[in-house]
């Protein structure tokens, strides 16, 4: 059978509103993000959760291996990290179709090109084409030639940003398996992938013991299919992890992991921004990678071969995606959540590193921030032996930074999640002396954050801060708002001090030093300006300033932040593994996390006139919006099945519980709503 594809546009030209609840997928634009420093994301076939994804290798490229505009492919690789920086991670096994007798002489320049959740497709002006479907570990890729000399060739040594350490390969007839070892993210440590490939006609092989094969098909061939499969364990369940399900099958079964994850929220209301959600939505549940076989088996990160009864997940991007994308994914998918929690706290069973370690079993990032989302877990409702890994996360923390202002804030964090945990193992002593460590946040905060007069505090980086300014670290307490406010001089002092962020364009959405800054007036007598905040970030214009490489008063973005197209974020501003783009779902769905390793979510007016969650089993939270009109963004009153909230804010047991949250818009913010019960995170509580 023949796969031709039409070039892509924008917007998607889809019609029906039902259409959307019944095929989220459909409406994922998966090139969101993937031009210019825009988001970093790229339209590789993937499946939710799954180590391997089969996407272009374009020249130029972005950090995942694609740039939209470009015109030139190298050829297919075959895992990647979405949105992440360090030019980013993966880009493993680059396998690459041509014509003629030289493969180097081939070169492939596109001519049309689509994608969607599960499949990606492109036509080349030499008249190759090329498909591919990704399903759970496996993949099939499905390529037609015209007439003449025609094959593969296979670089085993290809990488982003030049991170390839070593392969071993081996050839057996029409398959090749083996592995490959690379650099994570940041070179800070080392994956290994185990995988078997098989081509399903016959090829006559060309080893040039450089990590560099080709695979000669007969000139008569029209068209070959090949098969991939990956493993964190060895070659043998690389090779037990491919089926013999047709291109169409497979594209059916992707589309349907795709649909059970993604339907898991629908909304109702405008389509464009539907789209929008749904294409943001899929960005958040690519990462962490789900490593464990079905017999349990999997490879720790110190190498070793272990077995759970839990499914085990590994790629981490933790300092940027602890702080939405993985609050998220506890409300969407708990039952997975569950199995990320538990590897989470095997970080510590088998030696935790700030980024990777040397034995990661697949492509990384970093880990700061895993103790602040076990106590999250945990004050959620999910199992963590804290009492099995407590002197592991006790020296984790007492090797914590403090040398810089942003660390040193950053690091009270952790050593206030830990005076938490504790708390929980009865070891009161001990979680006091570290809640005396976190309260020194204080003292930082006096020393380097209080005086804003000094003339570095809107300068990137300055005092060595980590791209962002004293003026956006200033605001990093989420655990002891109530001693923020004391600090600036009380509510009033508090408020003038945010007025002043927001009015002149300080706050930064490019990065996540200051992303939780537009839901701290839920914490002051003004909570509506929060409410307001939210729907701007979220829908609006911005003006937006402090880039990672200009200064203030110099080339302001002025756009919206979120945009369904390729150039769709703020320059410079990674998705970070669907940290970014989980900001946005939270705030079109009606909350937010409060603090993360307290169970608690300040509310806003959603997006939609309605937002349903559904889980396994049955169970649903209806979010409604009454006297709903589009952009109406201030909250008047909130009930909570029938009875009424009087709060701005709601809990994770609650909103697991299901039921139904209306949600009462108003043109002109209420004075009185959330003023009287106020959830303002306290350390001494």
């Amino acid at each position: 059978m023949k796969y031709f594809f039409m070039l892509l546009l924008f917007p998607f030209g889809l019609s029906a509103q039902t259409a959307a609840v019944k095929d989220p997928a459909a409406l994922v634009n998966t090139f969101l993000g993937s031009s210019g420093d825009h988001g970093q994301m790229s339209p590789a076939a993937s499946y939710p959760f799954s180590m391997l994804s089969i996407g272009p290798q374009t020249y130029p490229k972005l950090h995942a291996g694609y740039e939209y505009n470009a015109k030139k492919f190298l050829g297919f690789t075959h895992n990647r990290f979405e949105g992440v920086g360090c030019e980013g991670s993966g880009g493993n096994i680059l396998i690459k179709p041509y014509l003629g007798a030289q493969p180097s002489a081939s070169t492939l320049i596109k001519a049309s090109e689509s994608a969607a959740p599960g499949t990606y497709a492109v036509a080349f002006s030499n008249g190759i084409k090329a498909a591919f479907a990704v399903v759970e570990k496996q993949g099939l890729e499905h390529y037609d030639f015209p007439a003449g000399a025609k094959g593969f060739y296979f670089d085993l040594s290809h990488t982003l940003a030049n991170r390839f350490v070593s392969e071993k390969h081996e050839i057996n007839g029409q398959s090749i398996s083996g592995y490959v070892e690379a650099k994570t993210t940041c070179n800070a440590g080392t994956y290994k992938i185990y995988y078997f490939i098989a081509v399903d006609k016959p090829v006559k092989w060309t080893d040039s013991a450089n990590h560099k094969l080709t695979a000669v098909l007969n000139a008569a061939e029209s068209s070959a299919e090949i098969r991939v499969s990956f493993s964190s364990v060895d070659v043998a369940h690389a090779k037990g992890g491919l089926n013999n399900f047709s291109f169409a099958r497979m594209k059916s079964l992707a589309s349907q992991g795709w649909n059970e994850v993604l339907g898991r929220i629908q909304v109702e209301g405008d389509q464009q921004r539907t789209k929008l959600f749904y294409s943001l939505l899929y960005r958040t549940m690519q990462s962490p990678y789900m490593i464990s076989e079905q017999d349990g088996s999997y490879r720790a990160t110190d190498g070793s071969l272990q077995h759970s009864r839990e499914k085990i997940y590994n790629g981490w991007a933790i300092w940027d995606n602890y702080r939405t994308q993985l609050p998220l994914l506890s409300i969407v998918l708990p039952e997975k959540y569950s199995g990320m929690v538990n590897s989470i706290a095997n970080l510590y069973t088998y030696g935790k590193k700030d980024y990777a370690t040397q034995h990661e079993p697949s492509n990384t990032v970093r880990t700061e921030h895993a103790i602040v989302v076990l106590l999250d877990a945990y004050r959620k409702g999910y199992q963590v032996d804290f009492a099995t890994i407590c002197d592991s996360l006790v020296k984790d923390v007492d090797r914590l930074d403090y040398s810089q202002p942003d660390k040193a804030l950053e690091s009270s964090y952790d050593a206030w999640a830990l005076s938490q945990i504790l708390k929980v193992l009865k070891k009161d002593e001990l979680s006091k002396k570290y809640l005396q460590k976190a309260a020194e946040y204080k003292t930082h905060w006096k020393k380097d954050f209080e005086d804003l007069t000094k003339n570095d505090v809107d300068r990137v980086s300055a005092r060595g801060l980590y791209q962002g300014t004293i003026l956006q670290y200033r605001w990093f307490a989420p655990f002891d708002l109530k001693g923020l406010i004391e600090l600036m001089g009380g509510d009033a002092a508090y408020i003038r001090q945010l007025d002043h962020f927001f009015d002149n364009d300080q706050y930064n959405h490019a990065n996540e030093p200051d992303i939780q800054a537009p839901f701290m007036y839920n914490a002051s007598s003004k909570p509506w300006k929060s409410q307001a905040l939210v729907n701007h970030l979220a829908v609006d214009t911005v003006i937006q300033y402090y880039f990672n490489d200009n200064s203030r008063g110099i080339d302001p973005f002025i756009d919206r932040i979120y945009k369904n197209q390729p150039d769709a974020y703020i320059r410079t501003m990674d998705d970070d593994a669907g940290a970014m783009s989980a900001w946005y779902v939270f705030a079109a769905c009606g909350f937010s996390p409060a603090c993360v390793g307290s169970p608690v979510y300040y509310l806003n007016v959603p997006l939609f006139k309605t937002v349903s969650f559904k889980w396994p089993g049955g169970k649903v939270l209806n979010i409604y919006v009454d006297n709903y009109v589009e952009n109406r963004k201030y909250v008047e009153k909130v009930t909570l099945n029938g009875k009424i909230l009087d709060r701005n804010w709601i809990t994770h047991d609650e909103i697991m519980k299901g039921g139904k949250l209306v949600i009462t818009a108003a043109d002109q913010p209420s004075e009185s709503f959330g003023l009287k019960n106020r959830w303002v995170s306290d350390l001494n509580k």
